[in-house]
C-alpha cells in the first residue's frame, strides 16, 4: 500500500470524531489484504452445539427466571432501532420512479389490493384527503395510485420512506394502533419487570430521529405505565462517531469527497461500543421489527423466560466453579469436572486440554470461564440455508460456536460451502447476554471481539466507486470470545418485518 498522507484538515476531522491516525491506517490496510475466512467444523445442529429443551426442561427455566427476577437485579432489553425503514418500501419507491402508472409489481398489487387491512390505513388515507381531496378509494378509482404511494412515502404525506421502522404503525387493535415502539414496552413489561415493577429499554437510534423516538415514548409512557403496572426507564443512544470507518477508493486509498475524507457507518457492530456502556446484570437483545400483536405474544415471552433462566443457570453453575478456584489450586479430579462443564454446557473445546494438567489447566478453564455469556435462540431454517449457529476453528487452536454469516466463510471452497448449505438453524436475533462476572463487576466487552471479523462491501458516491468497511457484527465478530450457547425456539416467535407487505402476514394482523 502506498504511503497514506493525511492533511491537516483530515487531522482535525479525526480528532472531531474521536478516530485516531493508526486506527484509520489499520482499516485502509484491511481493505488491501481482506479479511481472512473463518474455518468451520459443522453447522450446530440439535446433535451437535445446538440445545433442544424438553417441556419439563422448559418449565424449569421459566421458573429459574422468575426467581431471578424476583432478586430485584438490573435487567434491560437492548433495541437496535437505527435506521431509516425505506428498504421496506424499495418496491414502491420504484413504482414511484417507473413511467407506468399503474401497479405491475406482483408486491405493489397486493400492496393495494390489501391496502385497507395496513394498521396506518387511516392515517394514510386522512392525509390523501388534506393534501389530494380524495380519499384512497377515489385515487385509486381514478388511477392515481402513485398519489397514494407519494403521500405515505413523502415528506408532504406520512413521511414513512424517510422515518425509521419503530416510529410505523404496524399492528390494529380495538382500542388503537401500535408501532414497534409500543410493542417492545408491552412486551418489556411481560418479561424483564423486576420485584421493584422497573421495566428498562434502551433503544439505539440515529440522531436524526432520537427527538421523534424520546417524543414518541412520552407520549405513550403514561398509558403503558398503568395499563401493565410498570415504571418505564426508556433509554437511548446513538452510534459513536468514533465508530464510523474510512471509506478507500480502488486503490485502498482514503476516499474523498470535494477533498474530504469520507466516512461511513460501521454497521451493527459498531452498537457493541452502546451495548459496553449499559451497566446492567442481564441484557436482552431483539431486533426493532421483530414484533407481533398481543394475541400472539405468548410462545415470545414464554422463550424469552426460558433462554434467560438458562443463561441465570448456566451462569451459577460457572461463578461457583470460579469461586472455587480463587480458594486455589483444585484436584485434577474436580479440574476435569470444570472441563466437562465447558465442553459439554458451554461448547468449548480444546484438542490439546488432554496435555494440561494442574496449575496450566486450572489457568485455561479460568479464563474460559471468566467471560461474558450469552444464550442465542435458533429457529429451524424454513427457506434456503443462510448464516446462523456453526462450530468454527478459532485462532488458537480451540472451537467453539459462532453465530456467522455466509460472507465469513470461504463459498469458494465447496467442502466448506456444503458445511455451511447443511445448516438446519438459522439466527433470528434473539438473545440474553450476561455481562457481569462472577464477583458483579462489569466485563470490558470491547475485550472480547474478533476484529478480523468484519465486511467489505462496494458502494459509489456521486459515481465514483469506493470500498466501505463494515466492523464484526454485534452477534458475530463483535461476540466473537463469549461463551456462547444456542437453544432452539419456535419460528413463531421470529416475525420480522423487511417489506411493508410483511405486515399482511398472518402474524402481524
Amino acid at each position: 500500500m502506498d504511503k497514506v498522507i493525511l492533511t491537516q484538515s483530515d487531522i482535525e476531522i479525526l480528532k472531531k470524531k474521536g478516530i485516531s491516525e493508526s486506527q484509520v491506517k489499520e482499516q485502509l490496510k484491511i481493505f488491501e489484504t481482506g479479511f481472512p475466512f473463518l474455518p468451520i467444523v459443522r453447522s450446530a445442529d440439535p446433535n451437535n452445539g445446538l440445545l433442544l429443551v424438553s417441556n419439563n426442561d422448559l418449565a424449569d427455566y421459566v421458573e429459574e427466571w422468575q426467581s431471578y427476577l424476583e432478586k430485584n437485579k438490573d435487567v434491560v432489553k437492548f433495541v437496535p432501532a437505527s435506521g431509516a425503514a425505506s428498504r421496506m418500501f424499495k418496491d414502491l419507491f420504484e413504482f414511484l420512479d417507473d413511467e407506468i402508472d399503474l401497479p405491475s409489481d406482483k408486491s405493489v398489487i397486493e400492496f393495494f389490493e390489501k391496502i385497507e387491512k395496513f394498521a396506518f390505513y387511516d392515517l394514510l388515507n386522512k392525509s390523501c384527503v388534506s393534501l389530494h381531496d380524495k380519499d384512497i378509494p377515489t385515487l385509486m378509482s381514478e388511477k392515481q395510485f402513485k398519489a397514494v404511494v407519494d403521500t405515505l412515502l413523502g415528506a408532504k404525506g406520512l413521511n414513512y420512506g424517510a422515518l425509521p421502522k419503530g416510529l410505523l404503525l404496524f399492528h390494529k387493535y380495538e382500542k388503537g394502533k401500535r408501532t414497534p415502539l409500543m410493542e417492545h414496552l408491552a412486551e418489556g413489561a411481560m418479561y424483564t419487570k423486576n420485584k421493584s415493577a422497573n421495566v428498562k429499554i434502551h433503544f439505539t437510534v440515529s440522531s436524526e430521529h432520537r427527538e421523534l423516538f424520546e417524543k414518541h415514548f412520552e407520549e405513550v409512557n403514561k398509558e403503558y405505565t398503568k395499563q401493565y403496572n410498570v415504571t418505564y426507564a426508556v433509554s437511548f443512544s446513538e452510534q459513536k462517531p468514533s465508530t464510523d470507518t474510512i471509506a478507500a477508493d480502488e486503490n485502498n486509498q482514503p476516499f474523498r469527497d470535494n477533498g474530504e475524507l469520507l466516512f461511513r457507518p460501521g454497521g451493527h457492530g459498531a452498537l457493541i461500543e452502546n451495548l459496553n456502556d449499559i451497566d446492567a446484570d442481564v441484557i436482552f437483545i431483539k431486533n426493532i421489527d421483530n414484533v407481533v400483536p398481543d394475541a400472539l405474544k405468548n410462545p415470545t415471552i414464554i422463550y424469552k423466560k426460558m433462554i434467560a433462566g438458562l443463561l441465570v443457570k448456566l451462569q451459577k453453575q460457572a461463578f461457583k466453579y470460579l469461586k472455587l478456584m480463587d480458594n486455589g489450586l483444585l484436584t485434577d479430579e474436580k479440574l476435569w469436572e470444570i472441563a466437562g462443564f465447558c465442553e459439554a454446557s458451554l461448547n468449548n473445546i480444546n484438542p490439546i486440554i488432554s496435555g494440561l494438567k494442574g496449575r496450566e489447566l486450572q489457568d485455561y478453564l479460568y479464563g474460559k470461564l471468566n467471560r461474558p455469556i450469552r444464550v442465542c435462540g435458533m429457529v429451524k431454517n424454513t427457506g434456503e440455508p443462510g448464516g446462523g449457529p456453526f462450530l468454527a476453528i478459532n485462532s488458537d487452536g480451540t472451537v467453539s460456536t459462532q453465530i456467522l454469516e455466509s460472507s465469513q466463510i470461504d463459498m469458494t471452497n465447496p467442502a466448506e460451502k456444503d458445511k455451511m448449505m447443511k445448516s438446519t438453524h438459522f439466527n433470528p436475533v434473539d438473545l440474553v447476554c450476561g455481562v457481569k462476572d462472577y464477583k458483579g463487576k462489569k466485563f470490558d466487552l470491547l475485550k472480547y471481539v474478533d476484529k478480523n471479523t468484519g465486511f467489505i462491501s462496494h458502494k459509489s458516491k456521486n459515481g465514483k466507486a469506493l470500498k466501505a468497511l463494515e466492523l464484526p457484527g454485534l452477534w458475530n465478530g463483535a461476540m466473537s470470545d463469549w461463551n456462547t450457547v444456542f437453544v432452539e425456539v419456535p419460528v413463531t416467535t421470529f416475525n420480522p418485518v423487511k417489506t411493508v407487505n410483511d405486515l399482511l402476514r398472518a402474524e402481524h394482523q
